[in-house]
């Protein structure tokens, strides 16, 4: 296989283009306050930007009932180079709870934390306790001892012999669990309700995490993670077996927590069809193996009603063992890199588009605004040359080009009190926006509508409360896109009469952008309505029901009330400031100009020392321009995804 295209290189390549674009972002900042042209509101908008940068992950969640070789997978994709596999993955239930693989990059230490199961009949939900670190099992792990690591990272699946009541306490389903053969009568579940494992792996470091699920039962009765963690993967590879193709429990896990109308995996949900390995037929030869794994493959793809290209056959095992080995030929045969290259070629692009939409085009905009800014500055220089070509200065001539400067000066200086008087006007929207969706306002109606299903007496009631619940914060959303309108037009007339009065036609407003977030919270509704619909909801008692009910779906509803909150508090300030940017740059400019000019009107200076003296100036702003043109060229340069699809292309590959 090409190694250029090997997802921990192209990890690499994306992780290079992110941090070029950081150091671009840097200089860009220099640029600024070398030349005179930063503010504070340029440099909260390009700290927003490098946030964006520096936090950015990339999820992938692998998905699918048990014994289908989801965490072999994840060892041979990620944990080859230890020669054997890490995470437990033996024959039977392994993984037993969700497990995210990820590098803690603010510790920079390896570890695993353990959540014990018990943890569920408690108030707080799994996003609670995350910030309550004394509730977890910490486990130090050491890379130097691949074994005592592997040692450690099998407690992932331990289990526990319980009673099934105690089982229906912690959210299962008792038909769906394995009876204790030692015990008769007990029933057996997982140890652990969440397990986190912080490892150093180049692709872990450079922002890449692994959600790796249980079986149906698990996902069922852990509501959290199929409401809010599932959901925020960029990308689901759902695991089948090829010896058993699509079973009714695939398709319900399918059905149920992949592929719902409120999915939102924009960079892909992909089937995997694991154990190819034994269709392999060494005594009918490569042909008729091939045809029958085609036939799985069609098989798979028009069940699932998806594309036959976005189902992978493979095998988990034998890609282990042959990177272990490095067999070439028997990884070629695994199928493993096919994988690989989907990843890369729909899940890194999706992030790469997803970089360049949020702030590329930003940074874009606000250098081009420097640079017009720069280029009036070097064509007044240019007319004061003009002034000093003669063997004398041309006094009258620069009194004009000062007149003329102080006059523009007198025009950025008004259209930044005008502005100025408009940001007031934006910061009370603004206030009436925030209030739309305040903290106050979220937590009052939570606590309304938690008042309303401890006094209902009927599952009817109770439902009827829930629903209210997600009603409140969609018309509240509702308003706030309807004022948010409202702004935006307020803000489109300031532009358009401001580029009229410039001839600045490159200036637009930065829109709200707040229809995504109608969106999520109605997304979130549907789910909140298959939550109450629920068989193992409405047999619940009713506090641990309201409990539940606001562990989860109240929990989640918070965390994309927090998105719009930040939103709406930084768009007021963010609005206006292309064209607050641009007044201000030109104002210090002829600002300079001014001063420039008339020194030159007082002085008696000969006009070969002032030639040489803007003849220099000059040479320094075109230097200036051209370093804006050359952070200019590397912002544009293509993500790497873009730039393997056109070697592949022209190598003819495809």
């Amino acid at each position: 296989m090409n190694k250029q295209g090997t997802l921990s290189q192209q990890v690499e390549a994306y992780h290079g283009w992110k941090k070029e674009l950081i150091r671009q972002i840097g200089r860009y900042r220099l640029w600024l306050q070398d030349n005179n042209l930063f503010s504070d509101d340029v440099s909260n908008r390009i700290r927003h930007g490098l946030e964006l940068l520096i936090e950015d992950e990339l999820t992938i969640a692998f998905v699918g009932e048990y014994s289908r070789g989801k965490t072999e997978l994840i060892n041979a994709l990620f944990f080859s180079e230890y020669g054997q596999r890490m995470l437990p993955s033996q024959a039977g239930r392994t993984t037993m709870c969700p497990t995210e693989l990820f590098f803690d990059r603010t510790s920079n230490s390896n570890y695993l934390l353990l959540l014990p199961i018990e943890t569920r009949t408690g108030e707080l939900s799994l996003q609670q306790l995350r910030k309550q670190p004394e509730r977890w099992v910490k486990h130090d792990l050491d890379e130097r001892d691949p074994e005592i690591m592997r040692e450690v990272l099998a407690e992932v699946a331990r289990v526990k012999s319980v009673t099934p009541q105690e089982a229906r306490k912690l959210g299962f389903d008792e038909d769906m669990l394995e009876h204790d053969r030692n015990k008769p009568g007990n029933v057996v579940v997982p140890a652990w309700r969440n397990a986190q494992i912080s490892i150093r792996h180049p692709l872990f470091e450079r922002g890449l995490r692994i959600l790796d699920t249980p079986g149906l039962n698990a996902l069922g009765s852990e509501p959290e993670l199929t409401i809010s963690m599932l959901p925020r993967a960029h990308a689901i590879i759902f695991l089948l077996s090829a010896d058993t193709g699509v079973t009714a429990s695939d398709m319900t896990i399918w059905k149920d927590h992949i592929d719902t109308e409120h999915a939102d995996h924009r960079a892909g949900r992909f089937a995997v069809l694991n154990k190819i390995d034994v269709l392999w037929d060494d005594l009918q030869g490569e042909k008729h193996t091939q045809e029958a794994i085609d036939r799985v493959r069609g098989y798979t793809a028009d069940h699932l009603g998806m594309r036959q290209n976005d189902v992978i056959p493979l095998s988990a095992k034998q890609g282990l063992l042959a990177r272990v080995k490095g067999n070439e030929e028997l990884l070629e045969r695994s199928n493993l890199a096919q994988l690989e290259q989907l990843i890369i070629q729909r899940i890194l692009m999706h992030k790469e588009q997803l970089i360049t939409q949020s702030l590329i085009n930003d940074l874009l905009g606000m250098l081009q605004n420097s640079q017009a800014a720069m280029q009036n500055r070097l064509d007044a220089l240019e007319e004061e040359l003009q002034a000093c070509s003669g063997v004398t200065m041309d006094k009258d001539a620069l009194r004009r080009l000062a007149d003329r400067a102080q006059r523009d000066y007198d025009f950025y200086y008004k259209k930044l009190i005008t502005l100025r008087s408009s940001r007031r006007l934006m910061d009370s929207q603004g206030e009436m926006l925030k209030g739309l969706v305040s903290e106050d306002r979220f937590e009052s109606h939570a606590e309304q509508i938690r008042q309303k299903m401890s006094k209902s007496w009927t599952t009817a009631g109770m439902n009827h409360s829930m629903d209210h619940f997600f009603e409140l914060l969609e018309n509240d959303l509702t308003n706030l896109l309807s004022e948010g309108r409202l702004a935006e037009k307020m803000v489109g007339a300031i532009y358009r009469r401001y580029n009229e009065d410039t001839r600045a036609r490159h200036l637009e407003p930065i829109p709200l952008r707040a229809g995504r977030h109608v969106i999520a919270i109605r997304e979130l509704r549907k789910k909140a309505k298959r939550f109450r619909i629920s068989p193992k909801n409405l047999l619940t008692e009713q506090s641990l029901l309201v409990r539940r009910f606001f562990n989860v779906m109240v929990g989640e509803a918070r965390t994309l009330h927090l998105r719009v909150r930040a939103d709406v508090e930084r768009w007021p300030s963010e609005a206006l400031l292309p064209i607050m940017q641009y007044s201000m740059e030109q104002k210090q400019l002829l600002e300079h100009q001014i001063r420039r000019l008339r020194d030159m009107v007082r002085s008696d200076r000969d006009s070969r020392a002032e030639r040489e003296r803007l003849q220099n100036t000059i040479s320094d702003l075109t230097r200036q321009l051209e370093l804006a043109d050359a952070m200019q060229r590397q912002i544009r340069k293509p993500a790497p995804t873009l730039i393997q699809q056109k070697v592949v292309n022209i190598s003819g590959a495809v």
